[in-house]
């Protein structure tokens, strides 16, 4: 179930980005538009964009998490790669992803205070970087 789903769900994310989407997408909406007058500007009118409308965005919104999640999973594991196979990043960064926020908000302040940085809110870790560049 779950593989059909992440096969779906990447099919209709990868079209849904495509500009045949948007047409068809304006052209629902012109076409909606332009009955207004024929159906009176009726309640049942204004119910149709409404509902169809809603109805989308609220699919849609789990199809652009799943390939938020699939992309950022891919995007870990490569980072997680190529710390493991350079000498010189430290392997203690593989997996932090899964630490809490104010665990990774140490983390940051830690190393910004080893680049120069005092408290975080100074530009000094961000010029000790360029320098080193």
């Amino acid at each position: 179930m779950e593989r059909i789903f992440e096969t779906v769900a990447g099919k209709v994310a990868s079209w849904t980005g495509k500009p045949p989407a948007f047409i068809l997408a304006l052209v629902v909406v012109v076409v909606w538009g332009v009955t207004g007058p024929i159906f009176k500007y009726s309640d049942t009118w204004q119910l149709v964009i409404n509902t169809g409308t809603t109805i989308v965005t609220f699919l849609m919104v789990f199809l652009i998490q799943n390939a938020q999640n699939r992309d950022g999973s891919a995007i870990q594991a490569k980072l997680d790669e190529l710390i493991r196979a350079l000498e010189g990043p430290r392997d203690e960064f593989v997996g932090i992803e899964n630490l809490t926020q104010p665990e990774l908000e140490k983390i940051k302040k830690k190393l910004e205070h080893e680049c120069g940085g005092q408290d975080g809110s100074s530009h000094e870790s961000f010029e000790a970087f360029l320098e080193r560049l």
